[in-house]
């Protein structure tokens, strides 16, 4: 065969890559092997449609509304929580019992609110049973959710609450007390671990030292934060 009628390699055409598998977003809900992909949802009420029938761990079959978050849906400061409580499963809003009333104040008192600076939201999305800890399932499964909250918001400082919260999103397995306060960065965000509203109610003295002190410091310091990111932008 004569050169110029030989087939060069390099003239053969590649296989085409085998076509993904086909992806159907409603099959999000019915269990934690479904991924929840970078951009899933568009809006926030999306997403809640997905949790209000999710199953993808056990926590669906007792809820009585999923608890998708409260504030405003471009807040700087996110706040992240565990878990729904009782009165967060039966109006479907975090942090809206005492727990709650005392974190709007301890926001109040830096001239932050819900309704331009904070957006609130949990780790998982239904109420574990008698206000149990989340397991690590129940977290990893409600944690595209999660990020996909963070992704939609885009906080600058995201300040959280509880063990199960700095588990999932710093890694930190420390007590609350050796790590609250301190700055983490991570992703362009600032991170910051604090006492959760419900500990500052058991613990009521102001004295220097004590929880409600330092959690003074802390907003103060979460405030003066926000102001020094504001204007560097």
């Amino acid at each position: 065969m004569a050169n110029d009628e030989q087939i060069s390699l390099f003239d053969i055409p590649a296989a085409e890559p085998p076509a993904p598998p086909s992806f159907d977003p409603e099959l999000i809900p019915t269990s934690a092997k479904i991924p929840i992909p970078t951009g899933t949802y568009q809006t926030m009420e999306a997403m809640g449609a997905h949790c209000n029938r999710c199953h993808r761990c056990d926590l669906g079959a007792s809820r009585t509304h999923a608890v998708i978050g409260r504030g405003n849906l471009k807040a700087p400061i996110m706040i992240v929580g565990e878990g729904p409580g009782q009165t967060e499963d039966e109006t479907g809003m975090p942090f809206v019992g005492k727990s709650g009333q005392l974190l709007d104040r301890i926001l109040a008192s830096v001239n932050l609110t819900t309704e331009e600076d904070v957006f609130i939201c949990n780790v998982v999305k239904c109420r574990p049973p008698e206000n149990r800890t989340p397991t690590t399932d129940e977290a990893a499964a409600c944690s595209g959710y999660l990020a996909e909250q963070i992704r939609m918001v885009d906080p600058k400082i995201i300040l959280l609450t509880g063990a199960t919260a700095m588990k999932a999103l710093v890694g930190i397995k420390q007590g609350i007390t050796k790590v609250r306060g301190q700055w983490i960065e991570k992703d362009d965000r600032f991170y910051m671990p604090i006492f959760h509203p419900a500990y500052l109610l058991r613990n009521q003295s102001r004295e220097k030292g004590q929880p409600k002190w330092l959690m003074w410091q802390d907003i103060q310091a979460v405030r003066a934060k926000l102001d020094e990111l504001r204007s560097a932008d």
